[in-house]
């Protein structure tokens, strides 16, 4: 997967594309990532790339010109398929794992990092294919919602991480919570691992698994459960916990 970043902070970018497993994956060349400095792209002869909103108001908006030319020059760069266009927006669509999986299948993704009171509407309406929100909560900028995608979708490309498994069984993959996990020692300070995972029978640990994602899910996260989509089994699990909690 190719990913171009246009930002104004491009050193942001730096430490974290070179490290732990999106750093490996880039060495490996799974996934590419490039930063470009929106301030570059301004014809203004101090490189301003925000002015005051017409009609009046607080704050600074990003300017029509330094965006539509960096956005530009980047899609010069790719042939006639263009790329999925992004901004990182608090008025975009929720990030979830569905969205983040859906989004891995591309080939590559143009990220737009906004700053101030946002970005002119006419990139909006001119370029961009998806806004997209990490939470319903404000930040400064664009930069660190586009490292949260960032990770969360190259990790689901196949290879990226070590085994496919763990993305089967992590947290919100499934529609539940994840199981809790356990490591040596099998006693720390009086506090002893669940039996169960000690005793080698694999179907008792996948049922036990099962039924603490659930539990999880349960007292965390009630909103995740649709219980139309649990098996009978899950079902079954499911009333054995509300009995005994």
């Amino acid at each position: 997967m190719k990913i171009d970043v246009l930002t104004l902070f491009p050193e942001m970018f730096e430490t974290f594309r070179t490290s732990s497993i999106l750093g490996r994956a880039v060495a490996n060349n799974m996934v590419s990532i490039q930063t470009h400095n929106i301030r570059d792209f301004a014809a203004n002869k101090h490189k301003n790339t925000d002015d005051y909103p017409y009609g009046g108001g607080a704050g600074m908006v990003m300017m029509v010109q330094p965006l539509s030319d960096a956005i530009k020059h980047v899609l010069a760069g790719y042939g006639e398929e263009k790329p999925k266009v992004i901004y990182l927006s608090p008025q975009g669509k929720v990030l979830t794992q569905s969205l983040a999986q859906q989004l891995s299948k591309e080939p590559a993704l143009i990220l737009l990092c906004g700053h101030y009171e946002g970005i002119d509407q006419r990139i909006i309406d001119r370029y961009v294919d998806m806004e997209i929100s990490i939470g319903d909560y404000v930040l400064t900028g664009g930069e660190l919602p586009a490292m949260v995608l960032i990770d969360c979708v190259t990790r689901l490309i196949p290879g990226v991480l070590g085994s496919s498994q763990s993305i089967l069984e992590e947290s919100h993959s499934a529609g539940l919570l994840e199981y809790p996990q356990y490591t040596r020692p099998a006693v720390y300070d009086g506090d002893a691992v669940p039996e169960v995972l000690l005793s080698g029978n694999h179907k008792e640990i996948e049922r036990w698994r099962r039924q603490q994602s659930l539990k999880n899910t349960l007292l965390k996260r009630p909103d995740l459960l649709d219980r139309d989509a649990l098996s009978d089994e899950d079902k079954k699990l499911l009333k054995e916990l509300e009995d005994t909690l």
